[in-house]
């Protein structure tokens, strides 16, 4: 039976936008073309966070860096391919891939065992770098996450881009006809049954989660995505480090019943729960959830590592 539909707050209108509402960034240089482009605040323990689809690292600074940051060293990264971070292509799309520049970036700024927060593809990239690299994980709080293979609209909106000769044709000409409509329509969807936060309509940069380069890099995203999810599912059942997983009972963009749910069925130290009424932007609804979140792994993480070494565990060091 369907509830009574509410009518919604209208929200803000989505404002065109530059490069001059970014975050002032820092870029590492990983060679071969690949940079990874990320903004940092805060001190303690370290926190690395991992954004979705269509978006750059702002989405995820503007909802959770004002409270995480307040206990912690907070690093938003844009992930390789979107925002500023650039990436080979159809070499590095991969959330396997994605996960391992994101390692090797942290490693180069010298952050040792950070825990991660990822939204949706982001809490995908999030779940490979804790089967990747256990050792230098101290914990995942994956949110909305996709955990194992389906048909998703990103494939039909955005997969054709990913071909070869083919992407290089309909990435400008789509960034110059259709997407200008298009995306706008998606960046509302996504915070439903939410209202987009006036935050983010006024203040998000979208001028850096669109583009023909970018929106290639979604269609690599989308197509890689089914056979990253089948290894990683095969995985689960040997990630060694504490999940968390969240899902709003009311996200239209991901069946979090389907995926994290059944994930942290399969990996052996996870749990999920639902955020009652959440949509799929969560984390800029309910940012005290997230900060118990994160208290909690690290102490699992801590209880964890004392009992196997005798000694406290390293977190983030910088």
């Amino acid at each position: 039976m369907r509830a009574t539909a509410q009518r919604l707050p209208s929200p803000p209108p989505v404002q065109p936008s530059t490069a001059d509402r970014a975050v002032a960034r820092r870029v590492v240089d990983l060679g071969q073309g690949r940079t990874l482009a990320y903004a940092e605040a805060g001190e303690g323990p370290a926190i690395v966070l991992i954004h979705g689809t269509l978006m750059a690292l702002e989405d995820s600074w503007l909802a959770l860096v004002p409270t995480l940051a307040q206990h912690y060293r907070v690093i938003a990264v844009d992930r390789p391919g979107h925002g500023m971070s650039a990436r080979r292509r159809l070499v590095d799309a991969s959330p396997w891939r994605q996960a391992e520049i994101i390692r090797d970036a942290m490693a180069a700024i010298g952050v040792d065992r950070p825990l991660l927060i990822g939204h949706s593809f982001g809490g995908t990239v999030a779940l490979c770098h804790a089967l990747r690299f256990p050792e230098q994980t101290t914990g995942i709080l994956a949110l909305a996450p996709l955990c194992f293979p389906e048909m998703r609209l990103e494939q039909v909106l955005f997969g054709p881009r990913f071909t070869p000769g083919l992407g290089e044709v309909l990435g400008p000409l789509l960034a110059g006809s259709a997407d200008p409509a298009l995306l706008p329509l998606l960046w509302r969807a996504i915070f439903l049954p939410q209202a987009m936060p006036s935050s983010v309509a006024e203040r998000f940069p979208f001028a850096l989660a669109s583009g023909s380069e970018r929106m290639i890099a979604e269609g690599e995203d989308a197509v890689s995505v089914w056979t990253a999810l089948t290894r990683a599912a095969a995985a689960y059942g040997t990630c060694k480090v504490p999940v968390h997983i969240l899902g709003g009972t009311a996200d239209l963009v991901v069946n979090n019943a389907l995926h994290g749910a059944l994930a942290a069925q399969a990996i052996p130290r996870a749990h999920f729960d639902w955020v009652p009424g959440a949509g799929h932007m969560l984390h800029h609804f309910h940012q005290d959830t997230v900060l118990a979140s994160v208290r909690d792994l690290i102490e699992r993480d801590h209880v964890g590592q004392t009992g196997r070494t005798g000694a406290a565990p390293k977190l983030g060091t910088r």
